[in-house]
């Protein structure tokens, strides 16, 4: 099993920054991948950005490319998401998620396991 814990959540200003982490333990040596999907009140979750574990490659969703940089530590098995220019319709809680296998993917229902959520809240 693979557990992962997101962090760096918080309550930010419209065009400031955050840096989640989402950091993995457990079977995670051989993890292929991860992606980061977020959730708000009433919504269905969504795909924000996903990277391959080895390759580095990097696959954002439209709403947040350009804002938006995942990358990855491969000795700490964590990955970060840097969110910068921050809008309100970035609100959500944020969840990590480990993929084990290829393909790459922006579906849910294709990664294995997934964090707690960290929350992010951007004031209007």
């Amino acid at each position: 099993q693979v557990q992962l814990v997101e962090s760096g959540g918080g309550l930010v200003q419209t065009g400031g920054s955050l840096r989640l982490s989402c950091a993995a333990s457990g079977r995670a040596s051989n993890m292929y991948g991860m992606g980061w999907f977020r959730q708000a009140p009433g919504k269905e979750r969504e795909f924000v950005a996903t990277i391959a574990w080895s390759s580095g490659g990097a696959y954002y969703a439209d709403s947040v490319k350009g804002r938006f940089t995942i990358s990855r530590d491969n000795s700490k098995n964590t990955v970060y998401l840097q969110m910068n220019s921050l809008k309100p319709e970035d609100t959500a809680l944020y969840y990590c998620a480990a993929d084990l296998r290829p393909p790459m993917s922006t579906a849910s229902r294709a990664y294995d396991y997934w964090g707690q959520g960290t929350q992010v809240t951007v004031s209007s």
